[in-house]
């Protein structure tokens, strides 16, 4: 079976206040992108030799760095094979295009496809629900993708609540620099605090306005300290987009336009897509 993990973006993203767990809360848009990994999970023949491990995993496209145990393909194997020892040996097959460590959530993606492909594959009957259940103990945004719609998103980002955000009739630009920003560190450079009007009340304003109220909580220090992030969001706005961000804790920049296929060069090292 093969599906798509698509990726997200967040529009505005507010760091309200350290928790005693460790995480932060936060308040964020999620909204899914159509830019997207490729995954295969294919069960061995019957009369094929067995594997001494459960998972077969590969990979093509961009390079994955780190070790193959810390994929979260493999981790959602795991998962539920601690809870179904029955789930049989599978062959795994990545083919990545969503830009990693990037404020995109691919790998979140890929977990939390993978959860879903092999409940459909094997007919666990895990409802969304449990899925999800799943999924958050991969990480935070994982959540979202079994929602996969626009969704204002609090707590660590796991408490999600699906609104009406239809950018259809817009064009995204969607830009990485391939800066790795660590994310323990962009953390630090921010300061928790309850926001004067929350992401959930600017979101239903007109678009416009966006550009002087919906703020990325990270990108001042972040852009302060890779200035090609401050860089690729100038070039966006002087292309005429409405509203231009940093997505997550970086480093990728995207711009929101009224106008299909934006003539824009940036770098050859950058990746740039359109959508």
């Amino acid at each position: 079976m093969i599906n798509f993990p698509n990726c997200k973006i967040n529009i505005g993203l507010h760091i309200i206040g350290k928790r005693s767990d460790g995480y932060h809360d936060l308040e964020t848009v999620f909204y899914p992108i159509s830019y997207s990994d490729i995954l295969e999970v294919i069960r061995p023949a019957a009369d094929a030799e067995q594997s001494s491990t459960a998972i077969q995993f590969s990979c093509s496209g961009l390079t994955i760095k780190g070790s193959k145990e810390d994929n979260l393909c493999i981790k959602a194997y795991e998962l539920l094979k601690k809870d179904f020892p029955l789930l049989p040996p599978v062959s795994v097959h990545l083919h990545k295009q969503i830009p990693m460590g990037a404020g995109l959530g691919g790998g979140s993606a890929d977990g939390a496809f993978m959860l879903k492909l092999l409940n459909d594959q094997f007919n666990f009957g895990l409802s969304q629900q449990a899925l999800m259940t799943y999924a958050l103990a991969l990480g935070s945004d994982c959540p979202f993708f079994f929602i996969n719609k626009p969704c204002f998103a609090t707590g660590r980002g796991e408490v999600l609540k699906a609104i009406k955000l239809d950018l259809s009739a817009y064009h995204f630009v969607i830009v990485n620099p391939g800066i790795h920003i660590n994310t323990g560190w962009a953390f630090s450079q921010v300061n928790p605090h309850a926001p004067q009007k929350s992401i959930e009340t600017i979101i239903n304003q007109e678009i416009e306005t966006w550009k002087d109220e919906l703020v990325n909580d990270f990108e001042e220090a972040i852009a302060k300290e890779y200035p090609a992030i401050g860089e690729i969001k100038k070039q966006l706005y002087d292309k005429g987009a409405v509203y231009a961000s940093m997505t997550g804790s970086g480093s990728t920049v995207y711009g929101i336009f009224k106008t299909r296929r934006v003539d824009i060069l940036f770098p050859e090292a950058y990746k740039v897509f359109q959508v």
